[in-house]
């Protein structure tokens, strides 16, 4: 298979520089504002977006340098496939957060609850229906029994590594 090649469509900024320190989880951002710079180009596709309340930012780790397919999750000790955390060292290096749509201003969304690093490429922003994502009889595997610490719990610098 070729490779597939993704071209940015704007810039994420928040208040966090660095990884360490960041919230885990949009719901661990709870009320910590930023901006989605939309590239003018893009302008038209923000049409009606205003019409939502949250939106889904799909962007690219632009810090990490390495991948691996087993990790030590934030909210665990023990060691679990990438694929079953949200751990941001993945072969592809992508990211989603569902963030609170606060304001559009021409290219410029305000958001909260944001739990991204300044200056994160944006790839592509979806707006968040939850009426279409089925959520009866949900399981939370291994995280059941420790997400009660999200709230608490930041980065704390054990993917720098992989910068």
């Amino acid at each position: 298979m070729n490779d597939i090649k993704f071209k940015p469509i704007g810039i994420i900024h928040s208040p966090f520089k660095e990884m360490k320190g960041v919230p885990i989880q949009p719901s661990a951002g709870e009320g910590i504002e930023g901006t989605v710079e939309v590239f003018p180009e893009y302008l038209k596709g923000l049409a009606d977006i205003d019409g939502f309340s949250h939106i889904i930012l799909i962007y690219y780790f632009h810090l990490l340098k390495k991948t691996t397919l087993t990790v030590i999750p934030y909210l665990d000790s023990h060691t679990h496939g990438v694929f079953a955390t949200r751990a941001p060292g993945r072969p592809n290096h992508i990211g989603f957060s569902v963030v609170e749509l606060v304001k559009v201003e021409n290219n410029t969304l305000h958001i909260r609850n944001i739990d991204i690093v300044n200056e994160t490429p944006l790839l592509d922003i979806k707006p968040y229906v939850p009426q279409f994502d089925p959520n009866k009889l949900i399981k939370t595997g291994w995280l059941k029994n420790t997400v009660h610490n999200l709230a608490d719990t930041k980065d704390d610098g054990r993917f720098i590594e992989y910068e």
